[in-house]
């Protein structure tokens, strides 16, 4: 199953088409790890309706998946859930993103390879519940990417580490912490006046975006360099 982008359950390299009601139910499953009580996702799922309503367009829906033939939904004392036998590319992310954070863990050429992929997730869906995940997955993907990046530097990778910084301000230019990452690369290999031209950079969007000034974090960096940075 893709939650990245669109929706998309394929099985042995062929996608199934499922009706919009049970891709949600799904899709709402695949974000949770422990089995979800029916009414808790009849109630999310069909906000509009009265309980008997929703209860019953979730047993629609769930009759729909069972007409794929496998058991992707699994029913458990506690709840539903789907089957551990469903691979899901946002719960790879999400492992991911939890491996390269634990300092205990290896890097893994694979890890690197990973920081790179991934989309939105359920780009064209806005229901609530979809942009409260869609953010918890953003800021554990921008976290665990800077997160690579230090760890890259301390393994003297630092060509590794230029691109996942880059990566992370890609996905959001204005955050600061990805523009610390960059300049720390940069300072690591010596190269002062990248670090320089960064942070100035960074100050200038800064200040034209939202009218703020870099953090004492981010100074704090440049201070150490002993050059002027209050020009401009």
């Amino acid at each position: 199953m893709s939650l990245s982008g669109a929706f998309e359950l394929s099985r042995n390299g062929e996608s199934v088409d499922l009706a919009t009601p049970a891709q949600r139910v799904l899709a709402f499953l695949a974000l949770h790890e422990q089995p979800v009580r029916r009414d808790h996702v009849a109630g999310v799922l069909w906000l509009d309706s009265n309980e008997e309503r929703a209860a019953g367009s979730l047993r629609s829906a769930l009759w729909r998946i069972r007409q794929c033939g496998e058991s992707i939904v699994e029913s458990t004392q506690r709840g539903l859930r789907l089957s551990p036998t469903v691979c899901v590319d946002v719960r790879e992310a999400v492992a991911w993103a939890r491996r390269v954070v634990d300092a205990s863990q290896p890097i893994e050429n694979a890890d690197v390879r990973a920081a790179f992929t991934g989309g939105e997730l359920l780009a064209d869906w806005y229901d609530d519940w979809v942009l409260l995940e869609r953010e918890r997955l953003r800021q554990l993907r921008l976290h665990a990417q800077e997160v690579l990046t230090q760890r890259l530097i301390a393994a003297a990778r630092y060509a590794e580490a230029m691109e996942v910084g880059l990566a992370a301000l890609r996905s959001e230019p204005l955050r600061e912490s990805a523009h610390r990452a960059v300049i720390s690369v940069h300072l690591a290999e010596g190269n002062r006046s990248e670090a320089l031209r960064q942070f100035r950079s960074y100050r200038e969007l800064l200040r034209a975006q939202l009218g703020l000034d870099p953090s004492a974090l981010m100074t704090g960096l440049i201070n150490a360099l002993d050059v002027p940075v209050t020009a401009g």
